[in-house]
């Protein structure tokens, strides 16, 4: 296993609270009206996690494109097309209420997983990539899921 360096696991894990928290107050009626009483309707519940995970599908968008640039060719075509999917699957499927908007986005971060896997295959990636990307994927689908049941 590559070991992931600190910075980026450490701000990753950051980066789930609100996947964590959209499911917390789902499951938790007094922390939901804790959320809904301090911070309003939009931060508790699917709105926090369709919003953020809307912002993070298209945050994938550029660290793809970022990657892409290493590539040359036929290569970089395929890799900056490619990154612009996650952007257009949060744009056009997290609508249609939370139910299916939660469920999109769970095909949307599973298909970024696997973008992931590509990138990293064609030598783009760092080493440890996909042991961050899949520890942070299972918990983001996790969370969703938690939701969306």
């Amino acid at each position: 296993m590559n070991k992931i360096p600190r910075a980026p696991l450490i701000l990753g894990l950051f980066g789930l609270i609100p996947f964590v928290w959209g499911a917390a107050t789902v499951w938790i009626d007094d922390l939901a009206a804790l959320g809904l009483q301090y911070m309003g309707p939009r931060f508790i519940g699917p709105y926090v996690q369709l919003f953020y995970g809307s912002i993070i599908l298209s945050f994938m968008s550029g660290v793809l494109w970022g990657f892409a640039t290493k590539a040359t060719g036929a290569q970089a075509t395929a890799g900056y097309t490619l990154a612009v999917l996650p952007a257009l699957w949060a744009f056009f499927m997290s609508g249609g209420g939370p139910s299916s908007a939660g469920v999109n986005l769970i095909f949307g971060f599973l298909g970024v997983l696997l973008l992931d896997f590509a990138f990293s295959r064609w030598g783009l990636t760092p080493a440890w990539w996909m042991t961050l990307r899949t520890l942070l994927t299972a918990i983001v689908v996790a969370c969703l899921t938690l939701t969306v049941i």
